[in-house]
């Protein structure tokens, strides 16, 4: 980075609309590759890590790799017949303290990795839990996806990843989405010498504005105490108030 731009980026963080110093952001490192070795798409994560930081926002990265999580829908799959040990819990808990879920990986086949897969899986078997307000559990956080890869497929698994959060509960912001994609075909991924992945332009604006997006959005979010428990609650649903559905305006 030149020192203009470290100037320009140290400027914009100065200059925020608002202070982000009490919100958490975790990152969902998607990659097969388990803890010591490189993953690419950790090199994408840390671009973001940067600007977090930069403006007090608090990070983590998990690698869920590196735990045992079965296959399953249930809250502790330890808990049943077929499995002896579960991780996801350790997991969870780091989900529900975050404000902002930044879910990563890598493109294989043109498609979001397995482990990203096992992920949103395990998310969606916590659905039936609600919040403190009696709304889905997710609801009031704010989703985004980093992806990585030498094939094509980053817009696809994009699509697939916000809509997953977004239909569990969570608010995806504007340009959520941001990836780095190098020639189709084997070659040099993100952090290889001579890739020009963490050069490219486009990749950086992207992973800049989203960033900031998720920011502002949980700024907001938080402010207001999250999505507002209005028309949204399953219990009043299942007790018969149905939030105007059944209205005399309804059936005009």
């Amino acid at each position: 980075m030149t020192k203009q731009l470290a100037n320009k980026m140290k400027h914009h963080c100065d200059t925020a609309p608002a202070k982000y110093d009490d919100l958490k952001v975790l990152f969902l490192n998607c990659t097969l590759n388990r803890t010591p070795v490189l993953s690419h798409t950790e090199g994408l994560i840390k671009v973001s890590q940067r600007i977090f930081e930069a403006n007090g926002a608090t990070t983590k990265i998990i690698r869920p790799v590196d735990y045992v999580i079965p296959a399953g829908l249930g809250l502790d799959m330890s808990k049943t017949p077929e499995w002896d040990r579960d991780d996801w819990p350790q997991i969870q808990k780091e989900i529900d303290a975050c404000d902002i879920l930044i879910l990563c990986t890598s493109v294989w086949l043109g498609e979001k990795s397995s482990v990203c897969n096992r992920v949103l899986e395990r998310m969606y078997g916590y659905t039936h839990n609600f919040n403190e307000k009696g709304q889905y559990r997710d609801y009031g956080k704010v989703g985004a996806t980093l992806i990585t890869g030498n094939e094509d497929g980053v817009k696809h698994c994009a699509m697939n990843i916000l809509f997953s959060l977004s239909h569990i509960g969570y608010t995806v912001p504007p340009q959520a989405d941001a990836g780095w994609m190098g020639e189709a075909g084997p070659g040099p991924s993100y952090m290889d010498e001579g890739s020009g992945g963490p050069e490219n332009d486009f990749t950086n604006r992207n992973t800049t504005f989203l960033t900031w997006n998720t920011l502002h959005l949980a700024r907001m979010l938080k402010d207001q105490g999250g999505i507002p428990a209005h028309g949204n609650q399953p219990d009043e649903w299942e007790a018969g108030c149905k939030a105007g559905f059944d209205s005399p305006e309804h059936k005009r």
